[in-house]
């Protein structure tokens, strides 16, 4: 039944469809269908999914859909599993199928020797022009958009792109059109592939181990997709939203994912609720005053937004040092304390008219002065920090920097309006 109602869906509708329903029922599915169409909706699943179904997996259904499975895509499943019953299923697939998972799968999946691919076309300096085109014809991979050349050892010295051997001479040689190749190793970490691609300008790069022996490649497909994941990755951790949640995620998953950033956030929240309770005279007096507390907390907790983007971005694309936080926090300093001013001319001539009181207008402005220019050095100086002690600073910093700015913000408002009511004849 399940077959015939998805046979006219593609692998990925038919996987999202299954994710909604137990797992039981996906088990069922992958037995009963084709194994061309098992491998195709599997490698569809979420990964959350593919972590609950993997144990209730036979051994046979496991060989229906990894025996002639991708190495590369079945070893970035199998990674997120536990790696000893990983191994044990591993025996059950053709010794040469195993072997290239279990050598993906000794790399962590955050370095490039995880993400790279070991199909490689590669040449010698004496190799001919036309020696090359030969080999390239026999591959037929329209993704081959460079020739690594080797030496004798299969150490990496340079590189020819397709496009400069399409135009040569059948009778030259690679050494001559061979360009330096920019390389990353094995263990690098895809912040540092990311930061070696863009810094060369590559569309794909070669991956060498210590000895600069050329392992593989990552290509320019790879660099889009980790380059988006590092991207939403940090979106997401910023607004407490777990990486491995995506937009169609089971509901007990993002529940889980979500839920302890959310009580963080309460628990930070009544934080700032104490400091509002610490006037609650001065605010039963002038009970206008509470009228105008988000305004004040709206102004600081966006310039504190702006400035956390900013130096996060900066920090991702390595623009800033930690060791210049000095200088970022001056700048943000300075941004926040003209951007104040400029708002509390136009906020004081609002309150002005609205509460006629000259006293609260000059309060309500002095006080978006001070906790814009907080705000400001505040989302400057908290991804700093966290970087210094090295936390990612996408994760928490947006749960700090709306602290600080909710505290600041109703603290210089209220503290000025109790403290110069007298003065300026607020009461």
């Amino acid at each position: 039944m399940l077959n015939n109602k998805f046979s006219i869906q593609t692998s990925k509708e038919i996987a999202s469809s299954l994710e909604d329903t137990s797992h039981d029922e996906i088990i069922s599915f992958l037995d009963t269908a084709t194994k061309e169409n098992a491998q195709n909706v599997f490698f569809e699943f979420s990964t959350h999914v593919i972590i609950d179904v993997f144990p209730m997996m036979s051994d046979d259904l496991f060989k229906k859909i990894f025996s002639k499975a991708d190495t590369h895509k079945a070893a970035r499943i199998l990674s997120r599993l536990n790696r000893n019953s990983v191994d044990i299923k591993l025996e059950l697939l053709p010794k040469i199928i195993s072997r290239e998972i279990k050598d993906f799968l000794d790399y962590d999946e955050n370095t490039a020797g995880f993400l790279m691919e070991t199909n490689v076309l590669t040449g010698t300096k004496d190799n001919t022009v036309e020696t090359i085109l030969t080999k390239l014809r026999k591959l037929g991979d329209k993704r081959i958009i460079t020739v690594y050349i080797i030496d004798e050892e299969q150490k990496l010295v340079g590189r020819v792109p397709v496009n400069y051997i399409a135009i040569a001479k059948p009778d030259e040689q690679m050494g001559v059109l061979m360009y330096q190749a920019h390389s990353v190793q094995s263990m690098a970490t895809r912040e540092e592939i990311l930061n070696s691609i863009e810094a060369h300008s590559l569309l794909q790069i070669p991956v060498v181990d210590i000895h600069n022996h050329l392992l593989g490649i990552i290509r320019n497909d790879m660099v889009l997709s980790v380059s988006r994941e590092e991207a939403s990755g940090d979106l997401q951790t910023m607004f407490g939203a777990g990486k491995e949640e995506h937009a169609l995620s089971k509901t007990s998953f993002a529940v889980r994912k979500r839920l302890p950033w959310l009580q963080i956030n309460l628990v930070t929240a009544f934080l700032a609720s104490m400091v509002v309770g610490f006037f609650e005279d001065t605010i039963a007096k002038i009970t206008i005053l509470a009228i105008f507390l988000p305004v004040v907390a709206g102004q600081s907790g966006n310039t504190g937004s702006q400035a956390l983007a900013v130096t996060i971005r900066g920090l991702a694309l390595k623009e800033i040092r930690i060791g210049q936080w000095l200088r970022v926090a001056k700048k943000e300093l300075m941004v926040g304390f003209i951007n104040g001013v400029a708002v509390a001319i136009t906020t004081g001539i609002v309150v002005f008219f609205w509460a006629d009181s000259i006293g609260i207008a000059v309060v309500i402005g002095i006080s978006m002065i001070l906790s814009m220019v907080i705000a400001g050095f505040s989302g400057a100086v908290i991804p700093i920090g966290l970087k210094a002690i090295g936390q990612d600073p996408a994760t928490s910093s947006s749960i700090i920097l709306t602290t600080v700015t909710d505290i600041c913000g109703f603290l210089s408002f209220l503290g000025l309006a109790s403290a110069l009511s007298s003065v300026l004849g607020i009461v």
